[in-house]
Formats: C-alpha cells, sequence, structure tokens
C-alpha cells in the first residue's frame, strides 16, 4: 500500500507540485463556498445558483479544445504559471469588491466567467503536465490518484473552513485568502527543475491540430467511451452541488457553517475513494472499478434526495463523493495510460471539456428542475440517469477490453524502462541553471 503511494512522491517536482496545491486548492473550495452562498444569500434562487454555475464552467466547454491545441504546442511549465498568476488576480478582485460591500449578482456573474476562461485553460495544461513531473511511467496511476486525494482533501477542509470564516467574518475574507493561496502553487512551480521536452516541429495550422485531437478520440473506442462516460455522468450526477444550499438552509434550516459541513462530507467520501486509488500499482481492474463508482454515485444522489435527518444526508453526501472520484480518477488514469504524449494536451482537453465543461449545463437543468419541481425529484432524477449511464458502459466492457488490451501489452512490456530521466541527468540540468 505505502509502495504505491510513495512512488509519485519519489519524484521531486511533483512533491513540490503537492505541497503548492494542498494550499491553493484548500483557498479554492473556500472560495467556492463563499460564492455559493452569497449568490443564494442575494438572490434567494436557486435559479441563479444554477446560472452562476453555468457562467463558471461553461468556457471549460467552448474553449478546452483550443486550449487543448496551445498545451501541445507552448512551454506547458510557463503556461501553468501564467493561469496561476491569472487566477490570483481574479480572486483579489473578488475580495475588493466583496470587502467593499459593493458586490452585486451581476459582479459575481461576470468574474465566474473570467474563471471559467481561465480553468479553460488551466485544467488542461495541469492534467497533461503531471506525466512530466514524475520521474518513472509506472508511478503515473499513483501521481493522477494522488492529486485527487489532494483535491478531495481540500474539498473536506476547504468548504468547512469557509463556512467559519463567513460565519465569523464575510465572504470577502475567503476571497481574500484565496488569493494569496496561489502563492503557495506559483512559488512550487518556480522552484521546479523539468527537464527540457524535445521540440517537435509543427508546419501545421492550429485548427488542423484541433481537428488531429477530435479524431484521434474517436478513433481509439476507450478512450472515447470513457471520454463519453464522464460527460454523462458529470452533467447530471456532480451538478447536484448547486443545490446544496437550498439545502442547508430551506430543508435543513441551518446557514453557511451547514452548507460547509455537506460539501466536506461529499469531500470526505471521494478522499477515501481517491487514498484507495493511490495504493494501485496497475490499471488492470479500474473498469469494475468505476462501474462500482457509477453505483455509488447513483445511490448516494436518490438517498439524498430522501434525507429529511443531517446524519444521512451526510452520509448519502460521502457516497456520491466516493463514487464520483472513483469514477473520474480511474478514468483519468487510463486515459492518460493509452493516450500518446504528442497528442496529451489535446485529449486531457477534451476530458476536462467532458468532466467539468458539461457541468455548467447540469447546473442550469438542476436548478431550473428544482425550482419547478423540487430537490427531492430532481436529484431521484439525476441519480436513476447516472445508474442507467453505468448499465451502458458495464454492457460495453467485453469490446472495450478486447480494443485497449493491444496497447496495455505494450504497456506492460515497457514497465521495466528506465526513469523517465536519470539522477544524474537532474544534476546536470541543475548545474546548467
Amino acid at each position: 500500500m505505502l509502495k504505491g503511494i510513495a512512488g509519485a512522491f519519489s519524484s521531486r517536482n511533483y512533491r513540490l507540485f503537492f505541497a503548492g496545491q494542498a494550499v491553493s486548492l484548500a483557498g479554492a473550495w473556500m472560495t467556492q463556498t463563499a460564492s455559493l452562498w452569497l449568490v443564494y444569500h442575494l438572490s434567494s434562487s436557486a435559479a441563479w445558483l444554477g446560472v452562476i454555475g453555468f457562467a463558471t464552467l461553461a468556457p471549460i466547454f467552448i474553449f478546452a479544445p483550443f486550449a487543448g491545441v496551445l498545451v501541445d504546442r507552448v512551454n506547458r511549465h510557463r503556461l501553468l504559471l501564467v493561469t496561476q498568476v491569472a487566477a490570483m488576480i481574479q480572486a483579489f478582485t473578488l475580495a475588493a469588491l466583496a470587502l467593499t460591500g459593493v458586490i452585486t449578482v451581476s459582479h459575481l456573474l461576470v468574474l465566474s466567467l473570467v474563471q471559467g476562461v481561465i480553468n479553460a485553460v488551466d485544467m488542461p495544461v495541469r492534467q497533461a503536465l503531471v506525466v512530466d513531473f514524475i520521474e518513472r511511467k509506472e508511478h503515473l496511476g499513483s501521481a493522477i490518484a494522488l492529486n485527487s486525494a489532494l483535491f478531495n482533501m481540500a474539498r473536506l477542509v476547504g468548504p468547512a473552513l469557509g463556512g467559519m470564516v463567513i460565519a465569523a467574518t464575510s465572504a470577502g475574507i475567503c476571497y481574500l485568502l484565496d488569493g494569496f493561496s496561489f502563492l503557495a502553487v506559483i512559488g512550487a512551480l518556480l522552484a521546479m527543475r523539468l527537464r527540457p521536452r524535445p521540440r517537435r516541429e509543427r508546419n501545421q495550422h492550429p485548427w488542423q491540430d484541433l481537428r488531429e485531437g477530435f479524431d484521434y478520440t474517436r478513433r481509439h473506442a476507450p478512450i472515447r467511451a470513457l471520454i463519453l462516460l464522464v460527460a454523462a455522468v458529470s452533467a447530471v450526477g456532480f451538478s447536484s452541488s448547486v443545490l446544496m444550499p437550498i439545502f442547508a438552509r430551506d430543508v435543513f434550516h441551518g446557514d453557511s457553517r451547514t452548507l460547509g459541513w455537506l460539501l466536506s462530507a461529499s469531500g470526505a467520501g471521494a478522499l477515501c475513494a481517491a487514498i484507495y486509488l493511490s495504493t494501485r500499482t496497475s490499471v488492470k481492474g479500474l473498469g469494475l472499478v468505476i462501474r462500482v463508482g457509477g453505483v455509488l454515485l447513483s445511490a448516494g444522489l436518490i438517498g439524498l434526495g430522501l434525507a429529511r435527518g443531517l446524519g444521512v444526508a451526510l452520509v448519502c453526501m460521502g457516497l456520491t463523493g466516493m463514487g464520483g472520484v472513483l469514477v473520474m480518477a480511474s478514468s483519468n488514469t487510463l486515459i492518460q495510460t493509452l493516450v500518446e504524449d504528442d497528442k496529451r494536451g489535446r485529449v486531457m482537453s477534451l476530458f476536462a471539456m467532458a468532466f467539468t465543461g458539461t457541468m455548467p449545463f447540469g447546473n442550469l437543468l438542476m436548478g431550473t428542475m428544482a425550482e419547478r419541481l423540487g430537490v427531492v425529484i430532481t436529484l431521484a432524477v439525476a441519480g436513476v440517469i447516472c445508474g442507467i449511464v453505468v448499465v451502458i458502459f458495464h454492457l460495453r466492457i467485453p469490446r472495450l477490453r478486447a480494443a485497449a488490451r493491444p496497447l496495455l501489452e505494450r504497456l506492460e512490456q515497457a514497465a521495466a524502462e528506465p526513469p523517465l530521466f536519470t539522477a544524474e541527468e537532474q544534476r546536470e540540468q541543475l548545474e546548467g541553471e
């Protein structure tokens, strides 16, 4: 177990990335909690929750494929630095508006769109860089799972901390702390020493690169199926979080701290799933893990809609978080394992579009349905749809396994490859710096 977890941490660059992200992601979840609470506080509208969620995520659906072309053409490390600086400026702008008392739902809408554009570039470049942060290819699965564990540890701590900060001070302080948290990841990125990637001549037009990425994904059935699965589950399963302020205030008659506990319960379940995945040393069996995760997500959503006690709701939120990570992190690992490196940025941009870019449409749908039908029916429908998607994926497993077998056999033969770069090469590079 510890051997699997320690694999990625044997790489210095990954340790730096992990440490910087640990601080930054906690701030990001505080900001999300603050924005959800502030929108509902200012508007008292479930529909507005859906609109803000749409504004935050829609740019990812629109711009992520173009960002993927950029990721495969430029220095990925520098591009990630640019996105972090831009996100820090956006957080400080939110803090200034909130702390001066002039913030409105319109301000939140515009700045949510800005954050969405930043994330459209940040997500694919972050995913594509994971393979550069590790020294051995066999540690890729561990690194992806640890990233998910870190994300969900922040998801566990951030909302609860955000709820307490809002109750004690204001939402503006959450935004301010988030802005300062970006300094940690920026510092970590600047301290890294990455091996220069071989330059590839790209004489073709960016539009041709874009089409090549779509064609590559379409021709490879396992990658295509995983991306479609992620898109469907994300659109209807993950959008339930946009309704949590309604549960906190109207169902359980709580405040921002209740919202924080609900979101943190989901993070706790997700963290457990991510820790389990980080102990795995092979991609074998991940198809079953994905199916189990889909069942847990479906059951959690249906149970949450029927819950009338906070304790039951927290358990159901834990199931949704656990199931969601089992599906998403396992799909991510399989795709990153199968994809060719020169197309990694474009394929991972499509993964980002499927994972996060489809959520705005789910947010709008969830908000509208909850406004008209109530949260019970809305969550029950979402849970049933997730269950149907998992059944369809289960029926296609034999064909997908057969299509992926040649690639996986080549990967097993390459398992004994030397590190991506040796300790001697690292020392030479550090001396050259």
